[in-house]
């Protein structure tokens, strides 16, 4: 039997953003903590993040335990301030806690060129995973402590 119509496109794309919003390993109740917030973050990602979570997202003054980091990150700061912005961002987390550094898509306004995010990842000493694309815009990249993960 073929369902139609717009309650069946609703449930499509509600199934669909909270699986890109469980992609980040984030769960009901987590504290996620956003890093380098601009007026040009996908504010798609930012709500399904908070629809999966049932909470507000965190600034990075945030100074309690948190369940979750996601960092924006464009080109045209320096690889090193990256790099900080890591280290900044994951120092009282623990070893399993989601952190994900999201970046334009090759192509897009403020795209790392593609050695960027791995070398700071390392210099921060974290391994950086293969991108998932989270938008038509984004992409989103896990970093995992050295020794950690695939």
């Amino acid at each position: 039997m073929k369902v139609s119509g717009a309650g069946c496109y609703a449930n499509r794309v509600a199934e669909t953003t909270t699986k890109r919003a469980e992609d980040f390993d984030f769960h009901p109740g987590s504290i996620v903590q956003e890093w380098l917030w601009d007026d040009d973050v996908d504010d798609d990602i930012r709500q399904w993040i908070e629809d999966l979570t049932g909470e507000e997202l965190v600034d990075e003054d945030y100074d309690a335990q948190v369940d979750g980091v996601i960092i924006w990150w464009r080109d045209g700061d320096e690889e090193d301030d990256l790099a900080d912005t890591i280290v900044d961002a994951s120092t009282a987390l623990e070893d399993d806690t989601p952190v994900w550094v999201l970046t334009p898509k090759p192509g897009r306004d403020g795209a790392p060129g593609p050695s960027t995010l791995p070398n700071a990842a390392k210099t921060a000493g974290m391994n950086a995973a293969m991108p998932l694309t989270v938008s038509k815009d984004w992409n989103a990249t896990r970093l995992r402590a050295f020794g950690k993960g695939r």
